[in-house]
């Protein structure tokens, strides 16, 4: 984030309230659009509270002296994640207009690849930004597998739950904590998820082709992690000696 001289934690806090702001008048938007019913309303509401809270409480233990372009983009995506959020709800007693579910996820998913960018040309990289970037991905693809499942069964619950088992295994086992090489491929397969169970939830194409992406999602999905996995255990397996060696072999392998 950009520095300024001093810390003022009431514009950086007046960010998220802005944010909690939009979301709650994007879901009259919404509800006046399509006649949302108390459950999208609730898990909306539900969605922007919690995401100011986690977010204010975030901010001001790093305290930023910013919010910054780049997680002014992440905060616009979650915002468009809990009108997501909103219409999968409301779909348990309604399908919602496939125009407005689609358009919503595909200017999140592709604003994705835009928060990036400006951090890294802005020089206002931070871990907390690159934490709120993933937590938002990883809600966004939960929601959507949430509403493909509803369609295709619950295997396709396996493709958004499958990021939070690895979080909560990595509380029993600390070797998944270690930090992994950077990978295209994981880039890749990750940015595919929401692409792919878009085009699943969309129901545009044939039952069988529709499952057909769905399971070529969570096919991906399960290399991309077991790989990860896999090089974190054997990593974790290198005596403390030749450690440093090693890993850089197993990077290069």
């Amino acid at each position: 984030m950009a520095l300024n001289n001093s810390y003022d934690a009431r514009l950086v806090q007046q960010e998220t309230a802005v944010g909690a702001g939009i979301q709650v008048l994007l879901l009259a938007l919404l509800g006046t659009a399509i006649g949302m019913g108390p459950a999208g309303w609730l898990t909306g509401l539900a969605f922007a509270i919690a995401t100011w809270a986690v977010l204010s409480r975030a901010l001001h233990r790093s305290r930023l002296r910013s919010f910054g372009a780049a997680n002014r983009v992440t905060l616009g995506r979650a915002i468009l994640v809990g009108g997501v959020t909103a219409l999968v709800a409301d779909s348990f007693q309604d399908s919602p207009p496939v125009t407005l579910f689609v358009g919503l996820t595909a200017v999140a998913l592709i604003l994705d690849g835009v928060d990036g960018k400006v951090a890294r040309r802005t020089g206002t990289s931070t871990p907390l930004g690159a934490r709120f970037d993933m937590e938002v991905d990883a809600f966004l693809i939960l929601v959507l597998s949430v509403y493909v499942s509803m369609a295709m069964g619950p295997w396709v619950l396996l493709i958004g739950g499958m990021r939070y088992v690895f979080v909560a295994a990595a509380r029993v086992w600390p070797w998944l904590n270690a930090a992994l090489p950077p990978s295209t491929a994981r880039k890749t397969v990750a940015a595919l998820q929401g692409v792919l169970l878009l085009v699943a939830g969309a129901n545009l194409l044939p039952h069988l082709v529709n499952v057909g992406v769905a399971a070529l999602a969570l096919g991906l999905l399960m290399w991309s992690f077991g790989r990860d996995v896999l090089w974190l255990w054997r990593t974790s397996r290198v005596r403390p000696a030749g450690t440093e060696q090693r890993v850089r072999e197993l990077v290069a392998g």
